[in-house]
């Protein structure tokens, strides 16, 4: 493809020469014969210092946003927002083929996503979806490694959704994806948001910077489903530029409200009411958030022209979501569910819920991810101890950090629980003692991992299955 074809709608600063290019890439570790490399200004390495050696080693091109003086550069002004353009270019703008409803907040995104996904395809509308747990481009699914894909890896995926006759597209839009132009140039019909509460502080420095990450979403949307229960979302209300419809489970002067609502350990169920329509809700997965969560899925198929009747029919045959307020079945008397709870909210969240029809005691093995924002530690640790009846302290994915360290900063915030802590560090050796404890009535939540086959302990990511560990612990007897 000719450079002049992958930079169309791309304001160049400078004159260049009109190559052909076989790839675009901003890793200087991938085969750079005869391709553009993207010079991109990452957190750890800045591309432009890489931009010498990706000529010698073969590329034809290089994109940057300052004069590097060597041969063939095209100066542009944003190389990220540069790159997202050029990646939909070098697909042939695959997206514009496709419907795409977008899906952000803090937590919730995966199972909103799923349900749009799950609704529209037994409505016979076929749809991809691209996410935390996996990507489907209709014929096929793939392991998914950021929530967000790079431009270059998501103009791939929209490609064969289109090439595969999808006609629907819905995505989960992370904050740094936003952040990072990822999803520059596309145009929503539809978008979300679930709620907001701290996360990725790490990354983004404060509340704010993550908050006008998100915003960025609306501005590429034809419309929004906002949740409005939520205090964050309903103060930025009016900062978000495209139209809105509001949902609730409290505030009747929402577009769409939530009414009547019932939560059992088999699932929920509440009555849909909108503007000129009004349905019975049934869903097979278990938690206050499916209400919230449902509530906005419905709430955006409703605007893009679909029936209350045929949505509410198709809620009843929706599948669990891996990870996500998942039960696992077991030969005794007490309840299992595995969810990837991760946040202060989530995991407050799952756990009144689950208070909600758990006839027992609710037990909770948790910890907190290492290398990542150490401010939500002690906020975690208050809440699992302060909503369970026993709190098992254990390692998530502790990374390069020292897992007893974590723990310590969990425990920070439990000083004052009223429930029985225990802590142990190995996690599969945490899981198995909470199972020894469970009784008849009880719930075990396994928290934090959900979807996750895998532990991140050091830079090396290990096998970690907490439904097989569940398993094997019953077989043992």
């Amino acid at each position: 493809m000719k450079l002049s074809t992958l930079l169309k709608d791309v304001e160049t600063l400078n004159a260049y020469e009109d190559v052909e290019v076989e790839r675009v890439t901003d890793n200087n570790k991938d085969n750079l014969v005869n391709a553009l490399y993207v010079c991109i200004d990452g957190n750890r390495v800045d591309g432009h210092s890489l931009a010498k050696s990706a000529v010698e080693s073969g590329a034809v091109a290089v994109l940057t946003s300052i004069d590097l003086g060597i041969a063939n550069q095209v100066i542009v002004k944003n190389t990220r927002q540069a790159y997202a353009k050029i990646s939909a270019n070098f697909y042939e703008n695959p997206a514009k083929k496709l419907k795409l409803i977008g899906v952000t907040g803090t937590n919730g995104k995966t199972s909103t996503a799923f349900f749009i996904k799950g609704i529209l395809e037994i409505l016979s509308k076929k749809c991809g979806i691209i996410g935390t747990i996996k990507n489907d481009t209709g014929e096929s699914e793939q392991n998914a490694v950021l929530t967000t894909p790079e431009p270059m890896k998501l103009h791939k995926l929209f490609k064969q959704m289109a090439d595969n006759g999808c006609e629907y597209c819905v995505m989960e839009v992370s904050s740094q994806g936003l952040h990072q132009e990822r999803v520059c140039g596309l145009h929503f019909q539809g978008a979300v948001l679930t709620n907001i509460t701290p996360e990725h502080l790490d990354y983004h420095g404060n509340m704010q910077n993550y908050i006008d990450a998100k915003l960025r979403l609306f501005n590429m949307a034809k419309f929004a489903c906002i949740n409005i229960d939520d205090d964050n979302v309903k103060s930025i209300k009016d900062k978000i530029s495209c139209s809105i419809s509001t949902v609730s489970a409290i505030y009747n002067e929402a577009d769409y409200t939530a009414k009547n609502i019932v939560c059992t350990e088999n699932g929920v169920k509440y009555e849909f009411v909108g503007m000129d329509c009004i349905g019975r809700i049934e869903i097979k997965i278990p938690g206050r958030f499916t209400v919230y969560n449902s509530l906005c899925a419905v709430a955006v198929l409703i605007n893009m022209g679909f029936s209350i009747d045929d949505i509410s029919n198709a809620c009843k045959n929706l599948d669990y979501i891996k990870g996500r307020a998942e039960i696992i079945k077991t030969p005794r008397n007490f309840t299992v569910m595995i969810d990837y709870a991760h946040t202060p909210d989530g995991l407050e969240s799952v756990l009144r819920s689950v208070r909600e029809f758990t006839k027992g005691r609710v037990i909770t093995v948790f910890g907190c991810g290492g290398d990542r924002d150490k401010s939500k530690r002690a906020e975690m640790g208050r809440i699992a101890g302060d909503l369970s009846d026993l709190a098992v302290v254990t390692s998530d994915n502790p990374r390069t950090e020292n897992p007893i360290l974590i723990i310590n900063d969990i425990l920070y915030g439990m000083e004052k629980s009223k429930s029985r802590i225990a802590v142990i560090e190995n996690r599969h050796q945490a899981i198995e003692f909470a199972l020894s404890k469970a009784r008849k009535g009880d719930l075990v939540l396994l928290a934090g991992k959900g979807h996750e086959m895998y532990q991140i302990i050091g830079n090396e990511k290990k096998p970690f299955d907490e439904r097989k560990i569940v398993k094997d612990y019953f077989n043992k007897f």
